[in-house]
């Protein structure tokens, strides 16, 4: 069932996702998923979170808002703390990257019945909601 289920997704993922346009590696994908689904923040998160050194997450991170994909913020309380946030442009790279191509997508929805289409959201729901 696993090895169906991987299979299904690559082979959705292949088909309805959206052309990539900016240069963009694997690790910084997942920094700025990590800034978009987490609240708070911090480089020590995101090291601990890919498993590589603080020095190295640093350096991504630093990359990261050089092209104005992140932002960094200091804690008002605590001046020590610095928050990453995604910026407006940073979602856009991210949304260009990781989700499926809405043209795409409404193109094989639309070759189900509207019953299948309920059934496929909430399997996908579910999904999601288990996956937290």
């Amino acid at each position: 069932m696993l090895e169906e289920l991987n299979r299904y997704f690559t082979d959705i993922y292949f088909h309805l996702h959206a052309a990539h346009e900016e240069t963009i590696s694997h690790q910084s994908i997942r920094i700025l998923q990590f800034a978009q689904k987490k609240q708070s923040v911090m480089i020590r998160d995101i090291a601990e979170y890919l498993s590589i050194s603080h020095n190295t997450a640093s350096e991504h991170v630093k990359k990261l808002v050089s092209n104005g994909w992140l932002y960094k913020e200091r804690a008002e309380q605590d001046q020590r703390k610095v928050y990453i946030h995604l910026t407006d442009r940073g979602s856009s790279i991210l949304k260009k990257n990781t989700e499926l191509d809405e043209v795409k997508l409404q193109a094989a929805l639309s070759r189900l019945s509207v019953f299948e289409r309920k059934k496929v959201v909430e399997a996908f729901r579910i999904l999601s909601e288990v996956s937290k």
